[in-house]
């Protein structure tokens, strides 16, 4: 009878479907129709629910928990599964049958129904419901469960195990009895087994958000008066590997099934994860991060304490191509412990939490790794100024370390993970900014990743310790050259006989190619191209102002030494580039104007910028090669 109702009132909706796509404006009459059949839908499905419970209690649903006691669970036993629903014949199993096929029909109505009101609206999320006879399965089991579950308070892992192996013992049934009935009422994209282990989780999941969470949130607060946190920290530790041994489990239980459910999809994983706790509280997803970080950096502490693992380089490479980097052991030591802190975020079930948790925990762990070094650097700069050769080794091991966690970084960012949570990010630090570009032009921007702001603090911190190491050694070369620089008379004299350099230049030249030396020893190669460089380029500065800018006269004489002492500068930082004069491209410049007779000098300073870019002098300005042509004394 009740089924014969059911399918009357889904003709009238054909009818309805008919009526709004033909004649749109009888919004009216459809309206009051709409209302005449809500009235008999509110009365049809109490009746049928009711009738379902009834049946469930007449079947021995839910069946008797007392047999899963803690020790069996905990020793992983399995006793004999009694399930009623296997075991019913006769009228029982017609009456129970037709009862779960018409909450179908009916549910099956109530969604054409939702459909043809929301049309031209977000349906997807309205229409999206669990299925009511498998809810009405789930509840009683739900609350069977309460009991042994306040037993368990302190025992959290025989709440997880007991819900596991429920789902698991039952969920065959969904499949061979239930789904035939759901596929006879027409309810496309239902699985019956995958609500079943759905319905089963956010029990689960309601359980934790109303016990559990708020009694290790209110043993915080209480450990934190009193200034001693470990005990609840590790409750909360323990619950989360918990819930994550957990999500295996049942994602497991899923993958074998061989049912069409993406798990890659965030909201299919949501409904099948007990982590999906933290989507409605994400405060506590923070307090998680937190004891997740403070956590990591206790048991980072005593590698970072120990000193040869500072000294100590890594011993071949975590991920390929980062042998160059001359790194030392303590960044495989932060690697591996972001790399366990990344492991535990891949679980969350939405890109929104992974993405908030890693860059509380994770974006903090390469804080504190960069705090680190800056202490290290800045202790032997304080020290010594790095002009000792120790200093400047300890900077360059920090500078290493930087740019080996730099390089895994975006490594990773190159996975598909860490692109679509930066993406996530993106879209979170887009939200209430009010510019012209509007969200299609900065989805269409380049998708950054979530540790972008951590590779440039990186990547920042290195070149500006690079620089550092280079200006060190700069000032010490200034300060040993500049009887060479002051001394105008050597400029109008011949030098010394069987010196091919000015003896006043040896010793900055000897300074600075044993402080390279050491340098290249103990910095990385990329690292070291940037260092050498911007001392050439600080060395260039220093001698064209130190020369070109003062009151020095060179004759015939002069010129030849100071090419000569040019040449053997040269020949430094050739053992690191091929054109090494590139390097120093004022200094070269006014050399070549030096080494002109007077007519060709007197041609390309007149011929202007044209003529001088055509004898090679492309990094001065006429007025400086005035100068210089000012300085040059030809002996007739």
């Amino acid at each position: 009878m009740r089924l014969l109702a059911i399918e009357r009132l889904g003709h009238s909706e054909d009818v309805l479907i008919s009526v709004t796509e033909t004649h749109p404006q009888w919004t009216s009459l459809v309206s009051a129709v709409d209302h005449r059949i809500d009235r008999a839908l509110a009365t049809l499905r109490p009746q049928a629910i009711a009738d379902h419970r009834s049946l469930l209690g007449s079947l021995g649903w839910p069946p008797p928990l007392s047999t899963l006691t803690s020790s069996n669970l905990d020793a992983g036993k399995s006793a004999e599964v009694s399930n009623p629903l296997f075991t019913m014949q006769g009228l029982l199993k017609q009456q129970y049958c037709e009862n779960f096929l018409a909450l179908c029909h009916l549910q099956e109505l109530q969604w054409r129904r939702k459909s043809r009101q929301l049309e031209g609206h977000n349906r997807k999320v309205a229409l999206q419901q669990p299925l009511w006879a498998i809810e009405e399965l789930v509840n009683p089991i739900s609350i069977a469960c309460q009991r042994h579950f306040s037993k368990w308070i302190d025992k959290p892992e025989f709440v997880f195990a007991l819900v596991y192996k429920i789902t698991r013992d039952y969920v065959d049934t969904m499949d061979e009895l239930l789904q035939p009935l759901v596929d006879e009422a027409r309810l496309a994209g239902y699985s019956c087994r995958e609500e079943w282990i759905s319905a089963m989780v956010t029990s689960l999941v309601t359980y934790l958000a109303k016990e559990i969470f708020p009694k290790y949130v209110a043993e915080l607060d209480g450990e934190s008066i009193s200034g001693v946190q470990s005990k609840a920290r590790f409750s909360w530790l323990h619950l989360v590997d918990l819930m994550i041994a957990f999500d295996k489990q049942i994602q497991s239980l899923v993958t074998h099934s061989g049912i069409s459910l993406s798990l890659q999809d965030d909201g299919n994983l949501q409904k099948i994860s007990s982590l999906s706790v933290f989507c409605d509280r994400p405060d506590w997803l923070d307090i998680w991060a937190e004891i997740e970080l403070n956590d990591t950096l206790e048991k980072l502490k005593p590698e970072v304490d120990d000193e040869r693992n500072w000294t100590a380089k890594i011993e071949g490479a975590l991920l390929s191509g980062f042998e160059s980097y001359k790194s030392p052991a303590v960044s495989s030591a932060f690697v591996r412990r972001l790399l366990l802190v990344v492991d535990r975020c891949r679980s969350l079930p939405n890109a929104f939490l992974r993405s908030r948790f890693l860059k509380m925990a994770g974006g903090s762990i390469t804080q504190r790794y960069l705090d680190c070094l800056l202490l290290r650097c800045q202790e032997a700069e304080g020290l010594t100024a790095l002009t000792d050769d120790n200093g400047l080794i300890k900077v360059a091991n920090s500078v290493n370390a930087a740019h080996y966690f730099e390089s895994v970084l975006k490594e990773w960012c190159e996975d598909t993970f860490f692109l679509e949570l930066g993406f996530d990010h993106r879209e979170q630090l887009g939200i209430g900014i009010n510019d012209n570009s509007g969200l299609e032009g900065r989805i269409d921007g380049p998708v950054g990743c979530v540790f972008d702001e951590e590779i440039k603090k990186l990547e920042n911190f290195r070149k500006e310790w690079v620089e550092r190491i280079s200006v060190a050694v700069l000032r010490g070369f200034d300060a040993r050259c500049r009887e060479y620089i002051k001394n105008r008379r050597q400029w109008q004299e011949k030098g010394e006989e069987s010196w091919t350099i000015s003896k006043t230049l040896v010793g900055a030249l000897d300074y600075l190619q044993g402080k390279m030396a050491v340098a290249e020893e103990n910095l990385n190669r990329i690292d070291f191209v940037g260092a050498w460089r911007s001392l050439a380029a600080g060395v260039d500065h220093l001698l064209f102002n130190g020369l070109f800018t003062s009151m020095v006269k060179f004759h015939d004489a002069g010129v030849e030494r100071f090419n000569g002492d040019m040449e053997i500068l040269f020949g430094v930082f050739r053992a690191w580039c091929l054109r090494p004069e590139a390097f120093f491209p004022k200094t070269s410049d006014g050399l070549k104007l030096l080494t002109m007779s007077e007519e060709q000098l007197r041609d390309t300073i007149t011929g202007g910028g044209k003529r001088m870019k055509e004898n090679g002098i492309i990094h001065l300005n006429v007025a400086e090669a005035e100068k210089i042509q000012n300085k040059r004394v030809f002996m007739r």
